[in-house]
């Protein structure tokens, strides 16, 4: 089988997923899971695509993630696994539009505005 190679992108992040049929080894950035993600739920966001699919442990994934932060890059790879799957296997489209996986969250930072402090967030206005 040949290695589907997608790309997915979140806030500022951009992963680039090389899905391969075998054990179900996820390597990040030449890390393992585990150790690229402290946290539970980051890792679970990154495994939702293969849970909603059923096809935990048939795909390794050899992933390359750069910008962001953690929550951006783990929505990328998310992303970037669920396009994969579908470039696979048609069939599970429904699966994962249903799920909401195929859909590129659009939500970016506000840019810093001139005269503030922050995008919204004034200097304290003083009557007198």
């Amino acid at each position: 089988m040949p290695a589907f190679i997608t790309v997915g992108r979140r806030k500022n992040a951009v992963a680039r997923v090389k899905l391969v049929e075998g054990s179900g080894k996820i390597t990040i950035n030449n890390r393992d899971l585990e150790n690229y993600f402290g946290i539970e739920v980051l890792r679970g966001e990154v495994k939702k695509p293969f849970a909603v699919t059923e096809t935990l442990g048939r795909y390794d994934a050899k992933i390359s993630v750069a910008g962001g932060g953690p929550t951006g890059q783990a929505g990328a790879i998310s992303l970037g696994i669920a396009r994969s799957l579908v470039t696979i296997d048609e069939d599970l489209r429904t699966n994962l539009r249903n799920a909401g996986l195929l859909t590129r969250d659009p939500r970016m930072v506000e840019r810093k505005k001139y005269g503030q402090k922050k995008a919204r967030k004034r200097f304290q206005f003083s009557k007198r």
